[in-house]
């Protein structure tokens, strides 16, 4: 894979959006440019969960001016990242179309344990080496993320569906803060934080650690103004606490090192914090530096190192679903094969076909632990909807009908699919490749030659060999007729002289 000496990672977040550069020194990235705009996209959701206009273009606008910072960057070496915001707005697809216009890269919406994973890496890269097990709290906008991890490798993650905008909107309306407000904003939050809290309280972890801009906000405001005099304690927080419930209203607040775009946001933070030390029994925390978006970058990196946390995954994904490795290897080098022919007029295929093609073929099969009787199915249901960690929420939906298309019926799959979307050749290759495999032993099948010419697929086989292997001739008639249905031709010449053949014998 290509080596690059320069990453960016664009991280969309509820509260703010972020644009980081690096630099690639080995294992090691070192920052180069930074940017940070207070965008706020969770407080433009509306009543029924859409995202309002104006605060949509207020996005579009900071992601043109982030497109013009990182113009000229390759594809490859830029992740931009959608969280909670972008999880949850009915109309989010509508605006992501026009968000990746104004960046100018594809933008991926991470599931909440998947932003947890990044977030986690993030801070343990920026941290000194331990072996303790460190409880890291990242609260965003609109989500609250958890995790317990040792060195590099989180062990638990949660996220919670509670913010510092969604809890300051919802309990302290129009900056106005109060005593009953704030116990209800906490009491909300341990309720939510009580189903996980006996996995993550003290004794699971040695140290506690805070990420994102709103924890390192509140440590900041608590150091230089005598709240506390090292790091974040519950004694600390609850100074200013009542602080804010004294003064009764965010526009009268006055704190050295609150900055001007943290004030609409702080009391819901604050809540959330509490309620967290409350629940998990924290007594000490330290803010980290690291964040989701350096996470990114070195999840980025990791690709480039052969280290994609995507493959770990595909690899747990087929122990744990007791896949046929062999059979799943099978198919996978067959419809490699197959693609590298429907490619060959255009060079080799892109790297991210082959790669999609090959987790493809190794999960196709998972499903047969659920039922062997509409297995694709069960598998394609598994890979849309599970925690797989390094996976965005559209490379899963991809993944997923891809598999559900590898065999039977080709309806449903074609009003998914544009017509002239490549992924129909990785449907074909995997769809042949599974027919061919079917005996689940070796030798390899027949020499294949195939070719595409828009909607039309050209096989070509052995004569003799068809013969030989009825079977294979049945399920490939039925092949035909499946790719008839939705508009496509699949022109198979030898198959077809078999069938004059057969229909004059038995005329005559």
């Amino acid at each position: 894979m290509t080596e690059y000496s320069t990453l960016a990672a664009v991280d969309l977040g509820s509260n703010s959006f972020h644009c980081q550069i690096a630099r690639v020194v080995g294992d090691q990235i070192y920052p180069l440019d930074s940017l940070r705009e207070p965008v706020r996209l969770g407080a433009g959701l509306t009543l029924d969960k859409r995202l309002d206009d104006e605060t949509a273009e207020h996005a579009l606008a900071c992601l043109k001016r982030f497109g013009e910072r990182l113009r000229g960057f390759d594809r490859r070496t830029v992740r931009a990242i959608g969280t909670n915001t972008l999880r949850v707005a009915k109309n989010a697809a509508a605006f992501l179309k026009k968000a990746e216009s104004a960046l100018g890269f594809r933008i991926e919406v991470v599931a909440g344990r998947e932003e947890a994973r990044l977030i986690y890496i993030g801070v343990a890269h920026e941290l000194p080496a331990s072996k303790e097990r460190r409880l890291v709290i990242d609260i965003g906008g609109g989500s609250t993320e958890f995790i317990i991890g040792a060195h590099h490798r989180p062990l638990r993650l949660e996220s919670l569906f509670m913010g510092c905008i969604s809890y300051s909107l919802r309990f302290f309306p129009d900056g106005k803060v109060t005593k009953s407000g704030m116990k209800q904003a906490e009491l909300a939050a341990r309720g939510e934080l009580q189903h996980m809290a006996a996995q993550f309280s003290h004794g699971n972890w040695q140290q506690a650690v805070g990420s994102s801009g709103t924890i390192r906000a509140i440590h900041e405001i608590l150091q230089k103004n005598g709240f506390e005099e090292e790091g974040i304690t519950a004694a600390g927080l609850d100074r200013l606490r009542s602080h804010l419930i004294k003064a009764g209203d965010m526009d009268r607040v006055e704190l050295a090192g609150l900055r001007r775009d943290r004030i609409p946001v702080l009391p819901g933070g604050i809540a959330i914090l509490n309620a967290a030390f409350s629940e998990l029994d924290i007594e000490h925390m330290v803010p980290a530096n690291g964040a989701m978006r350096q996470g990114v970058l070195y999840d980025l990196l990791g690709r480039f190192h052969h280290k994609d946390m995507r493959d770990v995954t595909v690899a747990q994904f087929m122990q744990r679903y007791h896949v046929d490795a062999l059979q799943a290897r099978r198919v996978g080098t067959l419809a490699h094969a197959l693609l590298r022919k429907l490619e060959a007029d255009s060079g080799e295929p892109d790297e991210a076909l082959v790669r999609y093609l090959d987790w493809a073929a190794k999960l196709h099969e998972i499903g047969i632990s659920v039922a062997y009787g509409g297995y694709h199915k069960h598998s394609a249901y598994i890979i849309g909807n599970a925690d797989m960690p390094g996976f965005s929420r559209d490379e899963q939906a991809r993944l997923s009908w891809l598999v559900r298309a590898h065999r039977r019926s080709l309806g449903k799959v074609a009003r998914q699919i544009d017509e002239q979307d490549v992924d129909w050749e990785l449907v074909f290759a995997l769809r042949l490749a599974a027919l061919f495999c079917r005996s689940r032993s070796d030798p390899a099948p027949p020499s294949i030659q195939v070719r595409r010419q828009g909607k039309k697929f050209r096989l070509s086989l052995g004569k003799e060999w068809l013969r030989r292997n009825p079977l294979t001739a049945t399920a490939l008639l039925d092949e035909v007729r499946e790719w008839d249905g939705i508009g496509y031709e699949l022109k198979i010449p030898e198959l077809e002289e078999i069938e004059v053949a057969t229909e004059i014998a038995l005329a005559s």
